[in-house]
């Protein structure tokens, strides 16, 4: 089973990652895959110097990943451009991943992806999990962590589709504005209930051994 992990910016969506990783599950992690596809002499970052142009190119020869972030995020023409080149770049690298899984027969693999709704990435998945939590304690999270003024960070969070739609379309929802122990027990029951508590075994046993 490919589980399709999502949900809004700084929703801790990746605590949850970090929880089924403790399971023993193989993490797809979208984010690290969009860095490979942009690295130095890829088709990648070549498209991104065309479209946006040199500035968003550091010295260095790298991606000036916030000079780009201000431009998609202040910009709905430019985010929906930068999506046209990254979407299907980050598509094929994922699925090479996942057919190496599957070559392996790996039970579970979860697909961690910030935007896997807005990427139209939903169809490759077999169900979709959201971790969700409300509104102001996102805003005020999303502040904190990126050291963000309330517009910055309000304009991040208007990028992405709303979060009540992505719970409305997911098979699973995870409540996240709580102790990591509620997020966690809410993890271990959809384990349980999809059918992998063998992996809630297995892990009892490594930590008795």
């Amino acid at each position: 089973m490919v589980l399709g992990l999502t949900g809004g910016i700084a929703t801790g969506k990746s605590a949850v990652s970090d929880l089924f990783k403790e399971y023993g599950v193989p993490i797809i992690d979208a984010d690290l895959v969009s860095r490979k596809v942009v690295e130095p002499g890829t088709k990648g970052l070549k498209a991104i110097q065309s479209t946006f142009g040199w500035q968003m190119i550091q010295p260095d020869g790298t991606l000036d990943r916030h000079a780009l972030g201000t431009l998609v995020f202040s910009q709905p023409k430019a985010l929906a451009q930068l999506n046209e080149i990254m979407g299907p770049l980050i598509k094929t690298a994922v699925v090479r991943k996942l057919q190496g899984y599957r070559r392996r027969k790996v039970p579970l693999v979860v697909y961690d992806a910030p935007t896997l709704f807005e990427a139209h990435g939903a169809s490759g998945v077999n169900e979709i999990m959201v971790v969700t939590i409300p509104a102001q304690l996102q805003l005020k999270r999303l502040m904190a962590r990126d050291q963000l003024t309330k517009k910055d960070a309000l304009a991040r969070i208007n990028a992405q589709l709303p979060l009540a739609e992505k719970a409305n379309r997911a098979d699973v929802v995870i409540d996240n504005s709580h102790a990591v122990d509620k997020t966690k027990a809410q993890v271990v029951r959809w384990l349980n209930e999809a059918g992998f508590g063998s992996l809630i075994k297995e892990k009892t046993k490594r930590v008795e051994n």
